[in-house]
């Protein structure tokens, strides 16, 4: 088999665990090096891919793995940009795989909700048709709950944690 690059992105909105998938996905990345030989991160979802605005995590050490693990927000930034269907924008797959062929990318991870979810799908049907070797997979995380066939997506814990929290706070506010 030979070895590919892994390309991972966060899309959506951001959660206080969207992070830890991050490092989870890189870590588990390095463990398969006989098939992955490195892994990226773009920045700021799929236009950072259409960008070519992609990290190199290689120089990240265990420690700042553990590290990213524990922090809140979208170190790679995020995006809530939709991609067309592959055959309305035939430039945008265009400039996709233009971008996966030069790094050598055979393995995507979005990371997101509902519509990422979609935007893994037309990528990998996009992949099918033009004969490119691409294993594409939704990594879910959402704050809305909203993720088709799940009870209880990742990432709406922590949302409603969060509302929880601040009615409590809310509740305990004295007036002065």
């Amino acid at each position: 088999m030979e070895k590919a690059t892994l390309l991972y992105a966060q899309s959506g909105g951001v959660t206080a665990v969207i992070n830890a998938t991050a490092a989870s996905v890189i870590e588990a990345a390095r463990a398969r090096s006989d098939a992955i030989d490195g892994v990226l991160a773009a920045r700021h979802g799929i236009l950072g891919i259409l960008a070519e605005d992609l990290v190199d995590t290689a120089p990240l050490s265990p420690t700042d793995l553990e590290r990213l693990s524990h922090t809140p927000g979208g170190t790679f930034g995020s995006c809530r940009f939709d991609v067309d269907a592959p055959d309305a924008n035939r430039a945008q797959y265009d400039r996709l795989f233009d971008v996966l062929e030069a790094h050598g990318v055979r393995y995507f991870l979005y990371n997101g909700g509902n519509g990422s979810m979609d935007t893994v799908v037309k990528v990998s049907l996009a992949a099918r048709q033009r004969g490119y070797p691409l294993v594409c997979i939704g990594v879910p995380k959402t704050v809305d709950n909203d993720l088709e066939g799940t009870d209880c997506s990742p990432g709406f814990g922590s949302a409603a944690k969060y509302a929880a929290t601040a009615m409590l706070e809310a509740s305990l506010q004295l007036d002065y």
